[in-house]
């Protein structure tokens, strides 16, 4: 199976006769301005000093400063960030935000750490990449396994070393820290307004259209109870513990409250409902309209693509289909609704959050979320013309719509890559 960067360029690819790049637009958008790697050391509550390998990767950053989240997980790699970071460009230049494209990581196992030795495994990781980050420079954000109160702990160790203020240097800060209302939920809730826009807009949505969401964490759930709310019926929900099926449907609300008090899904029933316990696998398998996959990359491969039955994928996590997968999905006619435009409510609200910093402005929640589906159903209307005028696949319209306007900007003379 290739790497998830090896899939990010298999993808680029995608466009580039479409979009005739010239070889040396070609070469720099298919490698990042620069990869940073660091062994950090962290002081163990037993008095151990233990080594972790930390990344962080500058994609582009031709239409503004790099953005993107910084992971804590036990298979980060140089090659996961570089993809990510990858993704994180046609994000952002899907949405028309004035960012490029960033991700980090730690490859750490995070369940294994105290919550002290978590906090000083952040400050280290701020403190070892601390010239790379700034609000013109890079801006990172939360991603698996980290959340509002690592990057508290990130902006505060940097902004102690260098002596300054700069709330704009991290988003998905918590609230008291210049956080952004709505940016919890904004993943999630982004790939609902996705797919809800979408479905509508080439007129295919029918109430009660079935769902399964691989991935009930964050995302999963936002996007899963959003679905709900609007009258889709979430017949699956699974975890890295296992996955639940009823086909008269699951409130998510209630899945959740349940999951964390016993710690997983097993177990779990809703009064009237009668709830199968399966695998992932089993998941992956489910005659439903739409699959959700929300969780790592390379969920859907060519080793199970024959077991999918459904019509629609909404890509709510970030590479989760190989592209040989995609090919042979293609041909059975499912449609695939692509990361780049599926997940990118996050980094919208993200740049949200990064505006009100630098503007001294708390927006309220209604301004949040109204912003947020102007901007995620405006790109959805580009990407269905595009479709329906080329005759695309929605990825390669998707990346024809992302990778051209970057193409411009450097055309434009847009963005050099700082020396550091």
């Amino acid at each position: 199976m290739n790497s998830p960067y090896e899939n990010a360029v298999e993808q680029l690819e995608l466009v580039r006769e479409l979009l005739n790049i010239p070889d040396e637009i070609y070469k720099r958008l298919k490698t990042p301005d620069r990869v940073i790697e660091k062994r950090i050391k962290v002081l163990m509550d037993d008095g151990r000093t233990e080594e972790f390998e930390a990344f962080r990767s500058q994609h582009n950053n031709s239409r503004g400063p790099y953005k993107g989240g910084i992971r804590f997980h036990k298979d980060v790699s140089r090659e996961e960030v570089m993809a990510l970071s990858m993704w994180m460009t046609w994000k952002c230049a899907m949405l028309d935000l004035p960012l490029g494209g960033g991700k980090g990581g730690v490859k750490v196992e995070v369940v294994n750490l105290s919550v002290a030795e978590l906090e000083r495994l952040s400050r280290a990781y701020a403190a070892e990449f601390k010239e790379y980050f700034g609000s013109e420079i890079d801006i990172p954000a939360p991603d698996v396994n980290t959340d509002g109160r690592v990057m508290a702990w990130m902006l505060d160790e940097i902004e102690k070393i260098k002596g300054i203020k700069d709330p704009g240097m991290f988003t998905g800060k918590p609230l008291e820290l210049g956080g952004s209302l709505g940016r919890i939920e904004a993943t999630g809730f982004g790939g609902f307004i996705v797919l809800d826009s979408y479905l509508k807009g080439i007129g295919d949505f029918h109430e009660g259209m079935s769902v399964a969401v691989q991935g009930f964490g964050n995302v999963g759930y936002w996007f899963a109870q959003k679905a709900y709310e609007a009258g889709y019926k979430i017949v699956a929900l699974s975890d890295s513990k296992g996955a639940i099926y009823s086909s008269s449907g699951f409130d998510p609300a209630q899945v959740l409250a349940y999951k964390n008090e016993k710690g997983s899904m097993k177990g779990y029933f809703e009064d009237g409902v009668k709830v199968v316990e399966m695998s992932n696998e089993d998941l992956l398998g489910l005659d439903v309209d739409i699959l959700a996959p929300a969780a790592l990359e390379n969920s859907i491969t060519i080793q199970n693509y024959n077991n999918i039955k459904v019509s629609y994928i909404l890509e709510l996590a970030n590479g989760p289909t190989t592209p040989d997968a995609e090919e042979r999905l293609l041909e059975k006619g499912v449609k695939i609704v692509p990361d780049v435009i599926a997940n990118a409510g996050g980094v919208t609200v993200s740049y949200f959050e990064w505006v009100q910093n630098r503007t001294d402005e708390i927006w309220s929640l209604d301004r949040v979320n109204e912003m947020l589906v102007k901007q995620m159903k405006n790109a959805v209307q580009q990407l269905i013309d595009v479709v329906r005028d080329m005759g695309l696949d929605l990825r390669k319209a998707t990346y024809l719509l992302a990778v051209k306007k970057v193409v411009e900007a450097i055309e434009n003379g847009g963005g050099i890559a700082k020396e550091f």
